[in-house]
């Protein structure tokens, strides 16, 4: 008997859940699955949006004029240097048979030297006894003037290339790698120990660091071709730093390049955006980042979600309810942001908008 009940008070929970269930369903199911939005007043921004990196204005590839090793470094990655402060000090290191020919040239050069300084000694004695004519003594000065100044290079060589610093008269020549700005150290290339290649007219020479002033950014990037006909420089710029979502930076753009390239399938423009304002965020050069690009700007407009739109024969539509029917009705629309669109006529504020529920894949 006390089976029976427990039976009988189970089968009527589960009535009253299949009823409630069933009561439900029904509610849910009266418009089919419809949901309204109604029409509201809002703000919309129409924007080109260009993808690209944060980058120093000017960036310099730091190379010395001379070869050798690093005998040492003045500075870690990040420093701040002040232009002309030393970066490198260069150790020569000629070859066996680079030192040996400019020994010999220096050799060379100063018996030339002494020959012609005691041709022109004894020219200058037979000059004042009028032995020689003016044309022969000037003739003599002249050579002498050559080698002494072939002499002079061939010494320069050797002690360059031995002790990797001369003094000339109007500026001294060393092996001191100097800084040609005043910057931050981004990279370091070149460590203690490396050969190093000299930059000359036939070779480019080693990249031993690159330095940049960080206090002068811009995004470097591209934008769509669909886009770039709207844009201007001068515009403002919104960016948005990839590894800093809540920073607030703005730009101003100053270039468009007048070349496109292929991405893929797409045709984009290269364009540059001065940084006028990073807020109290730290930059760093190779930051991906994505700037936005306001182009118009409406405000208090009628809006709906650009998804309720539908198009027939060149003709926006919508759906809404009417004495519990639903109908099209034709609308004229104007800016979008790619997620809602601007209503210039065909609806009212407040007026409600048909949205079907997704269809589902079969």
């Amino acid at each position: 008997m006390k089976m029976k009940k427990v039976l009988i008070s189970g089968f009527l929970v589960l009535l009253v859940v299949v009823a409630l269930f069933f009561l439900f369903s029904s509610k849910n199911d009266k418009n089919g699955g419809l949901k309204f939005v109604a029409v509201k007043k809002g703000d919309i921004s129409e924007k080109a949006l260009a993808v690209g990196t944060i980058e120093p204005e000017k960036e310099i590839k730091v190379k010395s004029t001379i070869p050798g090793l690093v005998e040492e470094v003045y500075f870690k990655i990040g420093d701040w240097v002040e232009k002309d402060k030393p970066l490198f000090k260069i150790s020569p290191n000629p070859t066996p048979l680079e030192y040996v020919e400019a020994r010999r040239n220096m050799e060379v050069a100063e018996i030339l030297m002494e020959k012609i300084r005691n041709e022109r000694d004894r020219k200058v004695k037979m000059y004042k006894a009028q032995l020689v004519s003016d044309s022969e003594m000037e003739e003599t000065e002249s050579r002498f003037n050559e080698i002494s100044l072939r002499y002079k290079m061939a010494q320069e060589r050797f002690e360059l290339l031995e002790k990797g610093r001369i003094q000339m008269i109007n500026r001294s020549v060393d092996s001191i790698v100097k800084s040609p700005m005043s910057g931050i150290v981004l990279q370091q290339d070149a460590f203690e120990g490396d050969a190093v290649v000299p930059l000359t007219n036939f070779q480019p020479g080693t990249e031993m660091c690159s330095m940049a002033d960080m206090r002068l950014l811009r995004f470097k990037g591209k934008v769509d071709e669909i886009d770039v006909g709207k844009l201007l420089p001068g515009m403002i710029a919104d960016i948005q730093v990839g590894a800093l979502l809540d920073a607030k930076v703005t730009g101003r753009l100053e270039r468009i390049y007048p070349k496109a390239e292929k991405d893929g399938n797409a045709t984009m423009f290269g364009l540059e955006i001065a940084i006028i304002d990073a807020g109290k965020v730290t930059l760093r050069a190779g930051y991906s980042a994505t700037a936005y690009l306001k182009i118009k700007d409406k405000k208090d407009i009628l809006i709906i979600p650009e998804r309720l739109i539908t198009f027939e024969n060149d003709q926006r539509f919508v759906e809404t309810m009417r004495d519990g029917k639903i109908e099209k009705k034709q609308v004229q629309v104007g800016l979008s942001d790619g997620l809602n669109i601007e209503i210039v006529s065909g609806l009212k504020a407040g007026e409600q908008v048909v949205e079907r529920p997704p269809r589902e894949i079969e």
